[in-house]
């Protein structure tokens, strides 16, 4: 089977998203010489995690589509930086001078970091930076540029043709209030420079024009083309479409509604509708829906202090259709699974690994892991040695691994800090340590004479099994609490490392050393005896 083949039979999301493009195009190269794929950004704020989401999701598809196809493909990052200014945002200097802007189109307002030419332009330029970042191949597209280049022009010509029809599609699932004043058209008035939702009091199909009442009550015509109007969003999602030629886009699943619609909207047009993916929305830690407004969740910026950008996209590479909590707590998992995919790439069949996340997360070549060591171990002995630094770990990988070095092994060099930070801020506020009772005192002692008594060449099995048998020999009610009492009395934590592997990595002499200190009342401090 050929490589492309194995490409088709393949079941991972990618490949079956990317079926479905080839399918739309017959197989032939469309008219305007490529395939293309779209993602849309908001420029009043600045780009999140679910701008990440959808990149990175889309970029999958993108090189999954590029293995089945030769045909070319192009990944658009359209920002609609000609929408009005609804709200001064909080996180923004100036933001005195920002509210004499409201109602004005992005690029038309002034920087208030002073960096550049408008506030539009500078959040595209944040835009930019961060999907430059990530490596993501793209193209930015500018609305304001689109609108007032004539690029649009044509489509927006048909919006006003098939006007009535497309007030029919809206309409719907609008209240009534909204109904008796909406109109496709936002015309920016040539007064005061705002965007305008205004009625439209006449159209006039030839000339290309439409009137309205302007803000200080004039009936002002004005031609839709040329930046002189924009379209409302739904509209407007529909019209980039026909006028671009997407082929592929995502969304989320609370635009469902606005998809049909728009698909709608789009043929109105004589366009054909994206192939298009409907994600699931993340959820904070107590289940709620992330909202940029309320900055719940969790950052990439958050993210990327705790774990690489890889076990980012693994997250957002899995379920993509489920509904996931997006918060500190899955990252070890996370970041643990990468690795494991990881590993096991080196050892799958060509087919198979079309199937692990990590070909997609690297676009078909993810790097070798020459020394394997799991997120969880290296944050289990960050807490045993209460790290401040990563040299602190490397202290003990150089020891468990003595030709390793951050040099030689920057995956792993990158997860001792990342580990740092993240013992730093969640585990060490949170470590209670607590004095065992007489069955767990007497298991401890019994531990630390056997790992004295073993065999200096025992690998981290061999340790393992140890430990097991030395919670056997003492009436705990199941080891499980064997293990738990480990963890509690020795780490102040209630979960976690398999302690074999973390004593081969400790070191077994500091173990016992500190078994001991926990046996003689060392560990704990005042916050834990009570």
């Amino acid at each position: 089977m050929s490589d492309r083949e194995a490409a088709a039979a393949c079941k991972a999301w990618p490949f079956q998203e990317a079926q479905r493009v080839l399918q739309r195009i017959g197989g032939k190269c469309p008219e305007k010489g490529y395939v293309l794929f779209e993602t849309g950004y908001g420029p009043s704020g600045l780009p999140h995690i679910g701008t990440f989401a959808e990149v990175v999701r889309t970029t999958m598809v993108r090189h999954a589509f590029a293995t089945l196809s030769d045909v070319p493909t192009r990944l658009f990052a359209f920002s609609d930086d000609m929408d009005g200014l609804r709200k001064v945002p909080d996180n923004v200097p100036n933001q005195s001078m920002l509210s004499e802007y409201l109602g004005k189109p992005l690029t038309a307002i002034p920087d208030p970091f002073e960096t550049h030419e408008s506030f539009g332009h500078h959040n595209n330029a944040r835009l930019c930076a961060f999907l430059d970042s990530f490596g993501f191949d793209y193209t930015f597209q500018s609305a304001t540029e689109c609108y007032k280049s004539g690029r649009f022009d044509p489509v927006l010509r048909k919006v006003l043709e098939h006007y009535d029809a497309i007030l029919n599609a809206v309409l719907p699932i609008l209240g009534k209030e909204r109904q008796a004043t909406y109109s496709p058209f936002l015309p920016i008035s040539p007064k005061t420079g705002h965007v305008l939702q205004t009625p439209v009091i006449a159209r006039d199909v030839s000339a290309g024009t439409i009137t309205f009442e302007d803000e200080d009550g004039t009936k002002t015509e004005l031609p839709v083309t040329a930046g002189h109007c924009k379209l409302q969003w739904r509209v407007d999602w529909a019209m980039r479409w026909t006028a671009l030629g997407v082929d592929y886009e995502m969304s989320g699943k609370d635009l469902i509604d606005s998809v049909r619609i728009g698909n709608q909207i789009c043929r109105i047009l004589g366009g054909t509708p994206p192939e298009g993916f409907t994600y699931e929305l993340f959820l904070d830690e107590n289940g709620e829906k992330i909202s940029k407004s309320k900055g719940n969740g969790l950052s990439v910026e958050e993210w990327l202090r705790y774990a690489p950008p890889e076990s980012l996209k693994l997250f957002m590479y899995q379920s993509p259709r489920k509904a996931k909590r997006l918060y500190f707590d899955v990252i070890p998992r996370n970041v643990d699974d990468y690795l494991s995919f990881l590993a096991k790439y080196e050892e799958q069949s060509a087919d198979e690994r079309l199937a692990n996340p990590v070909w997609h997360i690297h676009e078909g070549s993810p790097p070798r892991e020459t020394l394997h060591m799991t997120y969880s171990i290296l944050l289990n002995l960050a807490s045993a040695c209460h790290a401040e630094e990563s040299s602190v770990i490397w202290g003990y990988l150089s020891r468990y691994a003595p030709t390793a070095s951050p040099e030689t092994e920057p995956i792993l060099d990158a997860l001792a800090q990342h580990a740092v930070h993240y013992y730093q801020d969640f585990i060490k506020p949170t470590k209670r340590y607590r004095a065992p009772n007489d069955v767990e005192r007497a298991a401890l002692e019994d531990l630390a004479q056997a790992l004295e008594a073993l065999p200096t060449n025992l690998d981290a099995e061999g340790i393992q099994t140890e430990v097991y048998e030395v919670g056997k020999r003492h009436p705990f009610p199941e080891l499980k609490a064997w293990f738990k009492a480990l963890y509690e009395i020795l780490l102040g934590q209630s979960q976690g490392p398999r302690m074999g592997s973390f004593i081969v990595l400790y070191g077994r002499a500091e173990t016992v050393a500190l078994i001991r200190r926990a046996l003689a009342g060392a560990l704990l401090g005042k916050e834990d005896v009570s």
